[in-house]
């Protein structure tokens, strides 16, 4: 059974923290009907959906995959580079309790879950604004002893690592080449964003179908040429607050 872990839409999003975009006014109404169409789109695809209520003093806490990296065999809880959102990992702790055991990267690490990558055995770490050399080195520790390889790369440009780079298969990731080395890669086949879309790499596999925002169709097009069966979601109004499609969920087997 596959678990996803959701949080309902803060009614303070408005007031989120921004990296790399301006802020503009973020329509509350029409960002929870998108929340809520994208919870549909993961249940469509097999996922229970355990849900989260909104917390209003934590504006960015829709975006749960920065509170935890849930691996097979534990959970670690992120502490997030942002101190306004290192209240928002209680709560999806708590609810992950029930399914794996839980360690915590400690000070002065800082990671956010964006910033994980998860290839088979392989944890690719973005070293960003919000993830640093130590959180590096303790999710190491960690997820070592379990035949994880823990892996650091810098991020420019874009506030993840999974904003520049995801997986969209088994041997396929979605990359913006100037967000990211693409040497990391190796082994992987590489499909670039369209250059008109630079924010067009963060996609959500769920099992063989990717997730993708309707925003890239010029890099979507690219998906689908390598024969990527891709479901289309609308998370615009959630992309102003710098969120993609990997950002409002975690999923995990049960």
């Amino acid at each position: 059974m596959r678990i996803a872990i959701t949080r309902e839409v803060s009614p303070r999003i408005g007031d989120c923290e921004l990296a790399h975009l301006a802020r503009v006014p973020i329509d509350l109404d029409t960002a929870r009907a998108q929340h809520r169409q994208y919870e549909e789109c993961l249940a469509a695809l097999g996922c229970r959906i355990h849900r989260l209520p909104a917390e209003p003093s934590l504006p960015d806490s829709v975006f749960v995959e920065d509170t935890a990296v849930v691996l097979d065999e534990l959970a670690i809880i992120a502490r997030p580079g942002a101190a306004s959102r290192r209240g928002e990992t209680g709560a999806p702790a708590e609810m992950l309790r029930a399914y794996r055991r839980l360690t915590y990267i400690e000070q002065p690490g800082t990671l956010d879950g964006g910033d994980v990558l998860r290839i088979g055995k392989r944890l690719l770490v973005g070293l960003s604004s919000r993830s640093n050399e130590a959180g590096v080195e303790q999710m190491r520790r960690l997820a070592g002893p379990f035949g994880y390889s823990v892996e650091s790369v810098r991020v420019k440009g874009c506030l993840h690592l999974k904003s520049a780079v995801t997986q969209v298969a088994e041997s396929t990731l979605l990359v913006n080449p100037k967000w990211v080395d693409t040497g990391a890669f190796e082994g992987m086949e590489l499909v670039d964003v369209d250059p008109r879309e630079p924010f067009g790499g963060n996609a959500l596999l769920v099992g063989d179908t990717v997730v993708y925002p309707i925003s890239y169709p010029a890099t979507r097009r690219r998906l689908e040429e390598r024969g990527i069966v891709v479901k289309a979601v609308d998370v615009a109004e959630l992309g102003k607050a710098e969120g993609g499609v990997t950002c409002c969920s975690l999923i995990f087997s049960a």
